[in-house]
This record gives C-alpha cells, structure tokens and sequence, in this order.
C-alpha cells in the first residue's frame, strides 16, 4: 500500500505501463519510456481541459473571456494594460487579442480607451461589471480546481511541480528556435 491507501501494484500498473510493455514485447529495443510520461500527461491534460470547458460553461464565460479579463485583473490597480502588454502576456496573436477585447467591450467588461503611456497605444481597462465578473469566476474556479488535486498532498503537489517544470522547460529548450533546426 501507498502512503495514501492506494495497492501499488495499482500505481505502477497502469494502462500507460501496459502500453509500453505491449510495444517492448511488439518491437523489442525500441525505446518506450516516454509512453509512461506523455501518455498519462495528454490523458489528463484533455480531462482537466474537459472540466474547464464544463465549469466555464456553469460560472457562464469562456474561456478566451476568463483569460483577456484575468490578465487584466492580475496587473494590479488600475487593472489597466495596453493591448501590446495583453498581446505579450497572453501569447495570443494581436489579432485574437482584438477580437477578444471587441467581444469583452460589447458585454461592458472592458474599455478601451488612449494609452497614457504612449500617444499610438490603446489601454484596456476592465469595467466595474468586469472586475466582479473577474473576481467571482476565479474564486470558484479555483477552489473547484483546487478540490481537483485533493488527492494529492503538499509534499506531493510540491514534486509534482518541480517536476512538471522541469519537464515543460526541456521541452521549451527543445522547441527553441536558437537551436538552428528549424
């Protein structure tokens, strides 16, 4: 048994183990340690990504909206930022951006209004309607999110992170374009 009750014959047989012994005894040699990683990590990936959909959908924003107006939120006061730095911050193409704040400002999430930082710089502010919308999305969304890794605890959650950062920074250095393949 596991520190948290579970067999751990159950833990270290999993489908993503028998799926990597079914190809080590199909092609024998080839290398299947990755399928005990990224197998599980695409399976959680889409049910969180499911859950987020579905709990958006119930806490009625999606999920382009819940993150133009948490960016915003997250600056700080005056919850202002120009659409260059929402652009930057959000990694979302100045396109995307546009449509986003256009379809936030309509339903009087947001204004848009001349940046004081620079005469050709458009700020977006969040609306007072905004900022509630903003404020009781997160708060619920976090606390069911929070109940979502329950199982897990503190020493847990903390390697599980280092971990995964671990792991999403190789892959960054991986897909950086500085290493000349591309």
């Amino acid at each position: 048994m596991s520190n948290d009750g579970y067999p751990m014959e159950a833990i270290l047989r999993w489908p993503a183990a028998d799926i990597a012994a079914a190809w080590q005894r199909e092609l024998p040699g080839v290398r299947t340690e990755s399928i005990e990683v990224i197998t599980p990590a695409w399976r959680i990936a889409k049910l969180l990504a499911d859950d987020r959909r579905r709990t958006l959908a119930e806490l009625g924003i999606d999920s382009s909206t819940l993150d133009l107006l948490s960016v915003i939120r997250r600056a700080g006061p005056p919850y202002e930022l120009t659409t260059r730095e929402i652009t930057r911050r959000t990694l979302v193409t100045a396109g995307a951006i546009s449509q986003r704040i256009a379809r936030a400002e309509q339903a009087g999430l947001v204004e848009r209004a001349p940046s004081p930082a620079s005469r050709r710089a458009v700020a977006v502010k969040l609306t007072d309607s905004g900022h509630a919308l903003i404020e009781a999305t997160v708060r619920r969304l976090l606390e069911h999110e929070a109940d979502l890794i329950g199982g897990l605890n503190r020493d847990e959650r903390a390697t599980l992170t280092g971990l995964l950062a671990k792991l999403e920074a190789t892959l960054h250095a991986r897909a950086s374009p500085e290493r000349g393949d591309g």
